[in-house]
This record gives C-alpha cells, sequence and structure tokens, in this order.
C-alpha cells in the first residue's frame, strides 16, 4: 500500500517538514521457531514486517493487518517486545519522518508466507541460526522478541 491517505492528505499541506508518526513491527514466529522477513522494495533490504497504524486503529490491530497485507500470514499479537523513538528518516523525495516504533511478538496461526503487496519483492521464514544479513534494530528486536524479558524501551534522548 505504501503512503497511507491520511498522510498523504497531511502532506499536502505539511510538506516535507518532519511528521512524528506511530510505527508498528512484527517479529513473527511460526511453530518451527523460525521468523518470518520481507525483503523492502524501496531499498533491498531484508527486514521484519513494519507499518503505520490507521487513525483510531489500536497497535495490536494494526500490525496483524499489516503482517497479513504484507506476507498473507495470518498472526496474533502475544506481547509488546519494544517502544523506540527511531532516528529522523528523509524520504528520496525530501519527506522527512521520525517514527515512534511498537513492536510486537507474534504468532503465525494460518496462511503461507508470499509477496501480497507492493511494499516487498520476497517474503520467507528463516531459522534464527540463518538469518540474512539485517539492519542492528532488526536483530536487536528479533533477540528481544526470543527472550523472556520485559518490554525494553529506551531512556536514552533520540
Amino acid at each position: 500500500m505504501g503512503t497511507p491517505d491520511f498522510i498523504r492528505a497531511v502532506r499536502a499541506t505539511a510538506g516535507h517538514q518532519l511528521l512524528f508518526l506511530p510505527g508498528v513491527s512484527a517479529v513473527v514466529l511460526d511453530g518451527a521457531g523460525r521468523v518470518l522477513l520481507v525483503r523492502r522494495a524501496d531499498n533491498g533490504w531484508w527486514s521484519i514486517v513494519g507499518g503505520i497504524p490507521e487513525p483510531g486503529e489500536q497497535p495490536a490491530v494494526s500490525i496483524v493487518r499489516e503482517v497479513y497485507e504484507e506476507t498473507a500470514v495470518e498472526c496474533v499479537a502475544e506481547r509488546v517486545v519494544l517502544v523506540e523513538t527511531l532516528p529522523t528518516i528523509t524520504y528520496p523525495n525530501g519527506d522527512q519522518c521520525q517514527y515512534m516504533d511498537t513492536c510486537f511478538r507474534c504468532r503465525a496461526v494460518g496462511g503461507e508466507a508470499r509477496v501480497n503487496d507492493d511494499e516487498s519483492t520476497e517474503v520467507g521464514w528463516f531459522p534464527l541460526d540463518a538469518l540474512p544479513p539485517l539492519r542492528p534494530g532488526d536483530l536487536f528486536r528479533i533477540k528481544q522478541a526470543c527472550a523472556d524479558e520485559p518490554t525494553w524501551f529506551s531512556t536514552t534522548p533520540s
């Protein structure tokens, strides 16, 4: 889906200025202990699934929707893994965004992993000991999701 319509409407008047937005991400695990990853169409990186909640949408509902929209995998959100303000991103068109990410550990309950929209070029299940190259933030989220630790949050200003 790309940029949600409500953000396009804001951008029509706000231009490229910095928008502080909610974000959700998911570490989706299956019964074999594999993690679901997508290869992003915009930059080619392997990544956990992420997205933006619609106005009024609960974060856990949002990530379940995002996982299905991007991968055709049905899942349930089990717990919050971490909450973190991410660094500012400047997109190629000049738009600036900063996301407050809520990452969930999710359990796959159905569906077949496949590319299900235009945001990804590949989708796959990976054993935890055979992950493709990932950004440090994704690796940290996977580590936290697999540990039985309380929700992680930063106390360092971003």
